[in-house]
């Protein structure tokens, strides 16, 4: 893998990669560092103590909140396949427009993609049963990782600290009362019925594994909350776990947003192309050539009538490498998969921004390279920036939320 995959990969704000960066790599170290600074400001023991928990808490966390998810949906996957459905089905095809459905893809795919068309028959024949299904993947992929990150780990977390606070209290000859936590309600829920329409199983049909995650993270901050060993601690973990939802899922694509458009001012060079595509030979040679191909217009009429067509056109293998069609391998178009017209739109209208700007510029691979280190510095620097809130902003803010409630800087829930 050369760096710019590696660039490519953590610049993708829709993917896991910049997450598992910023989790891993720098977050949680530096969250284990602040945790004992601030903690010890108090006491050798309450650092320990809170050291300890912050540990388990981070790195059992991150193991279930980046992998829990696509190991659920694994053999939720597998499950599905035997009961003879293709799990790769997108249910937006449950709707038909003028393009695309699941009763247009069969009549247009027969004799193209006959393979394919009979899991779509076999599927429309069984609309409900897939529906049951693909809903049952959903609440299993999102639940069951809320249930151990939200309830289950900070129990056990707690458990432990308790445990170890005993020992400590009987070797100090100290009369010590273990807190007792009423753990009687957990896992009960309302005997409320829950029925799964095909409005919101479509709607939840396109996320992906990073929108999956924002939600576990929603339960997580809910289970957070909730299981919490006084109300100190409640506000404290909110803050938290609201910033860090923040931080995680909406700040950088808006910090990558303003550095394209900086970028696009200073430079004149749009950036918002991957720098994956900018480095490919094929690319920059097409556009010396003006061989270039796109779509007529963005009616999707036209932009249909291109993909399906022109399947070894660059600008369709560049749509395809970057998730926004799918093709198999006899280059006729996935009729299992949904086309988001408005998303290849916006990458058609980026593509075609490049290719202008590139044909303008005095020199078309200086120009390319040139975009494609802006590109890789503003990737680069979103990652930094991110991180540098997550892993140092935040948890200071924290600590100094936490002094502001409790006149303490030492975590709430280890207090005596």
């Amino acid at each position: 893998m050369t760096i710019t995959n590696i660039i490519s990969a953590i610049g993708n704000n829709r993917s896991i990669y910049p997450l598992l960066l910023r989790d891993c790599g720098i977050e949680v170290p530096s969250k284990i560092y602040i945790t004992r600074k601030e903690n010890l400001k108090e006491s050798k023991v309450k650092a320990k103590d809170a050291t300890r928990e912050k540990f388990i808490d981070e790195y059992a966390t991150s193991a279930i909140w980046l992998g829990g998810i696509p190991l659920v949906e694994y053999f939720a996957n597998k499950f599905i396949k035997k009961k003879g459905y293709n799990p790769n089905f997108n249910i937006k095809l449950f709707k038909e427009d003028e393009f695309q459905g699941i009763n247009k893809n069969i009549e247009k795919f027969k004799d193209l993609a006959p393979k394919a068309v009979k899991q779509l028959e076999n599927i429309k024949n069984n609309k409900k049963a897939f529906e049951s299904l693909t809903a049952m993947k959903f609440g299993a992929a999102t639940l069951i990782p809320i249930a151990l990150m939200g309830f289950v780990l900070p129990k056990l977390n707690f458990a432990l600290t308790r445990n170890i606070k005993c020992k400590r209290a009987k070797e100090n000859s100290v009369d010590y009362k273990i807190a007792q936590t009423d753990i009687t309600t957990f896992g009960q829920r309302k005997n409320n019925d829950i029925s799964f329409g095909g409005n919101w199983i479509s709607s939840i049909a396109n996320f992906k594994t990073v929108d999956k995650m924002a939600i576990t993270d929603g339960g997580l901050t809910i289970g957070r909350v909730t299981t919490s060993r006084n109300k100190e601690e409640a506000s404290v973990n909110a803050f938290r776990m609201l910033g860090s939802m923040f931080l995680n899922f909406v700040a950088p694509a808006y910090i990558a947003k303003f550095l394209d458009k900086t970028a696009n001012k200073l430079f004149n060079i749009n950036v918002n192309l991957d720098p994956l595509i900018m480095e490919n030979k094929e690319f920059i040679q097409a556009i010396k050539d003006n061989k270039t191909e796109l779509p007529k217009s963005d009616s999707p009429k036209d932009l249909f009538e291109f993909i399906d067509t022109k399947p070894e056109s660059l600008f369709c293998k560049f749509a395809q490498s970057n998730g926004k069609i799918s093709y198999l391998e006899n280059g006729v178009r996935d009729p299992l998969k949904y086309v988001d017209i408005k998303d290849l739109v916006k990458f058609k209208k980026e593509f075609e921004s490049f290719v202008n700007s590139a044909k303008s510029s005095k020199n078309i691979t200086r120009f390319a390279q040139k975009a494609k280190y802006v590109k890789s510095f503003n990737i680069i620097s979103n990652i930094l920036i991110s991180s540098a809130l997550l892993a140092i902003a935040l948890p200071k803010a924290q600590y100094l939320f936490n002094k502001f409630i409790t006149g303490s800087y030492s975590d709430p829930g280890l207090k005596d």
